[in-house]
């Protein structure tokens, strides 16, 4: 017998709607394919084996019709496969972030333009956004088959042709340079950066995840939301990666009102903000977050005056 709890997820932010315990039932209602990685567990309640990469994928696809009505979703084999609670939280903190300089207000529709800093075959940021706020987005990558499968899902769901645009960045070793063009107004950009240093470390920590998740130790990892190379891991690792995007933002002082990215590993906080100091932001904020365990946080910086940012 299965019990119903509808327990609340009190870490997540409190616009989101993914706070409670998946209703497997009205999952299963729009996504019937979700059905076959359903089973009961040891509490007597119903989950999936999040270990198991279709089954993951099945969720995401159930979770974009019900709360999203994005019909038609997939992504490519052995690519990132996000916990969208998660990426659904970023979004949220994001707003509150836009409401602090617009008289508490969150400002809605795609007038408001957010810049996706490694979007991925999966497009979630935009899609969670767009669908929320109404907000538009550029998604760029350095990946042609993830910005490829990117384009099939946009056409696939008619509502965000005109919302989300893409753009390759043809030089990996940049961020904002061939992808910020003097014209451009970002409200804010955001990124979850290559977490790893190599595809070694990547792999260790895949296989520490699986043994997590399934409680038991295995030698081989199963790579459970997927990845490619520049998803996991660059030269670097991630405080590479944010040290590369906060010397690059300052050449983009008046072009965004908010730089934004995920910080993992809170030990690279301390060399974050010196670096953030030594380019001249104006102001810097970081936002706790929390999905289960698994404790994270935002950093934003801006270049502008309290003035400039109330006029932006």
């Amino acid at each position: 017998m299965k019990t119903q709890n509808s327990s609340e997820k009190t870490t997540l932010h409190p616009r989101n709607p993914h706070r409670f315990r998946y209703d497997f039932d009205a999952l299963i209602k729009v996504y019937p394919d979700l059905k076959d990685f359903v089973h009961i567990n040891e509490h007597q309640l119903e989950t999936i084996d999040f270990s198991n990469p279709e089954a993951v994928i099945a969720l995401n696809k159930a979770l974009l019709v019900s709360h999203y009505d994005i019909q038609n979703w997939d992504i490519p084999a052995n690519y990132l496969c996000p916990p969208i609670p998660g990426r659904a939280d970023y979004i949220h903190y994001i707003a509150d972030l836009l409401a602090t300089t617009n008289n508490g207000v969150i400002p809605e529709g795609e007038n408001v333009i957010g810049l996706d800093i490694g979007i991925g075959a999966n497009c979630i940021y935009p899609i969670i956004g767009n669908t929320t706020y109404g907000w538009s987005f550029v998604g760029t990558d350095i990946d042609e088959k993830a910005l490829q499968n990117c384009k099939k899902i946009i056409a696939d769901n008619p509502k965000l042709i005109d919302v989300i645009s893409l753009q390759l960045q043809v030089e990996p070793r940049f961020i904002f340079k061939n992808i910020i063009l003097p014209e451009d107004k970002f409200a804010f950009t955001i990124c979850n950066p290559p977490f790893h240093n190599s595809a070694e470390e990547a792999a260790k920590s895949a296989l520490r995840k699986v043994n997590t998740l399934n409680n038991e130790k295995t030698s081989k990892a199963v790579l459970n939301f997927g990845g490619q190379n520049a998803e996991l891991w660059c030269s670097g690792g991630e405080i590479g990666f944010i040290t590369q995007m906060i010397y690059e933002s300052a050449k983009y002082p008046l072009q965004c009102l908010w730089f934004t990215t995920l910080v993992s590993k809170k030990d690279n906080l301390k060399s974050i903000y010196k670096k953030l100091g030594k380019v001249g932001a104006a102001d810097i904020k970081t936002i706790d977050m929390a999905q289960g365990q698994k404790i994270s946080r935002i950093v934003a910086w801006t270049f502008l005056t309290k003035k400039q940012q109330q006029i932006f």
